[in-house]
Parts: structure tokens; C-alpha cells; sequence
């Protein structure tokens, strides 16, 4: 008798799920047709479409399966997470994982002008140094503070990718309404996009997507946690 070759699931359970929200949707009249085939039915007074989370754990194994053959290749995930309720999460995350991130407003041509981007960052980089090196002690107090507010500037734009010297290897978008900019950028240089699709927008704009709860915290922390666990596993 040969014994069935069981299959991963990365430890995705759909009760943890449920618990963390992620089956919660938008209501139905905002509902993207492509979107469609996740739901589950509709609860309450707002007609809040629920997401079928069988399907959710179908798709989000498919996801971290690619996202491990990338981590066993050396790649590099940009973490793309601009939500005000979500930025400190995604950069945990990020920076557990040691992989850049951008929290704060996504600058145009991160990706399609990284070579203006990257100019940005050697600068932002060499400022630092000269301040931790006390070379920019010999100037006056109103120039330090300068270079003070400079840094703060660039820090908020650039802190978490100034360790980047090229383009990554893949994106992961937490909202994909919401930085729908990266993900045409990454989508125009091959760039593949990872993304977490709620009901409101359509998966196909992405290369893997969890039709998933993008809104409530529980929902974004379980989806990461798990994301993490397979990067550090991995790299």
C-alpha cells in the first residue's frame, strides 16, 4: 500500500482565522466581481460579504509555498504596508524578517526610477555617516539642526529600504487599493506581486493574493505571523 503524501498547510488553520477576522469582507454592493468566487454569503444589517476561508487557505498556501522557494533562492521581499492602523505592524514584521519596507507615503518611481531613488538613499546614508563620525560638528548649531530636520525627512521616506542596492526580488502588499501604486511599479519592471486581496478589489491585478480581511489588525497580524514564520524558516 502506498502511503498518501500529506499535504504542507504551513500550520493554516481556518478556526484561527475566523478568530482573527479574516472572513470579513466589505459590504456586498462594493463587492468586485472577481472577488466573487471567494464569497461565502453575506451577514448581518450592512451586508457584510464573508469570504469562504477554505478558499482563503487554498490560496494562501499557494502563496507561502512561492514565497519559500524564493527565501531558499536568497531573494529579497519589499514590504509594502501605507494603512495608518497597520504601518508599525508591517515594519515588525519587516524588520524581524530583515527585509526592507516602506510604511509612509509610497514615493513615485521607488521602483521605475530606482536609480534617482537610489542617489536619494546614498545621500541619505552618507548624511548619517557624517553625523555619527561627528564630521558635521564643525558647523553651527542652525546648520546641525538642518541637517537634523534633513535627516528626520529622509529617514521617514527611505528608512526602511536605505539598505537596498537594487531593485527587490518581489513585493507584498497588504492593501491593494491603497498602495495600488507600488504594484503597478512592481508589475511594470516583472516584479512579482504578492498581496493580500479584500472584496473590494480585483486579485488579477496581482501574482499571488489571500482573499483576506485587509482591514482588521487580527486579520493583517495572523496573515503576517505566518509569512514570517515561513521567511526566517527559509532565508
Amino acid at each position: 500500500m502506498v502511503e498518501k503524501k500529506k499535504t504542507k498547510d504551513f500550520g493554516i488553520s481556518i478556526e484561527e482565522m475566523a478568530k482573527a477576522g479574516v472572513n470579513f469582507g466589505h459590504r456586498i454592493s462594493k463587492c468586485h466581481p472577481n472577488m466573487k468566487p471567494f464569497a461565502a454569503g453575506v451577514k448581518g444589517s450592512d451586508h457584510i460579504n464573508m469570504i469562504d476561508l477554505e478558499k482563503t487557505k487554498e490560496y494562501f498556501v499557494k502563496m507561502l509555498e512561492v514565497l519559500e522557494d524564493l527565501m531558499k533562492q536568497g531573494k529579497t521581499i519589499l514590504f509594502v504596508g501605507t494603512k495608518l492602523p497597520i504601518r508599525k505592524l508591517v515594519e515588525e514584521t519587516a524588520k524581524e524578517c530583515e527585509m526592507p519596507y516602506i510604511i509612509n507615503r509610497w514615493i513615485g518611481g521607488t521602483i521605475t526610477n530606482f536609480g534617482i531613488i537610489k542617489k536619494r538613499l546614498e545621500h541619505f546614508k552618507d548624511l548619517e555617516n557624517k553625523k555619527e563620525s561627528g564630521e558635521l560638528d564643525k558647523y553651527t548649531k542652525k546648520e546641525r539642526l538642518e541637517f537634523d530636520r534633513e535627516l528626520e525627512r529622509l529617514d521617514q521616506k527611505f528608512g526602511g529600504i536605505k539598505k537596498i542596492e537594487k531593485l527587490p526580488d518581489a513585493l507584498f502588499a497588504i492593501d491593494m487599493r491603497k498602495d495600488e501604486l507600488a504594484i503597478r511599479e512592481a508589475k511594470a519592471k516583472g516584479i512579482p506581486v504578492f498581496a493580500i486581496a479584500d472584496t473590494e478589489v480585483n486579485p488579477d491585478k496581482v501574482d499571488y493574493f489571500i482573499p483576506a480581511n485587509d482591514d482588521a489588525i487580527s486579520s493583517v497580524k495572523y496573515i503576517l505571523e505566518k509569512v514570517k514564520q515561513v521567511i526566517l524558516k527559509n532565508k
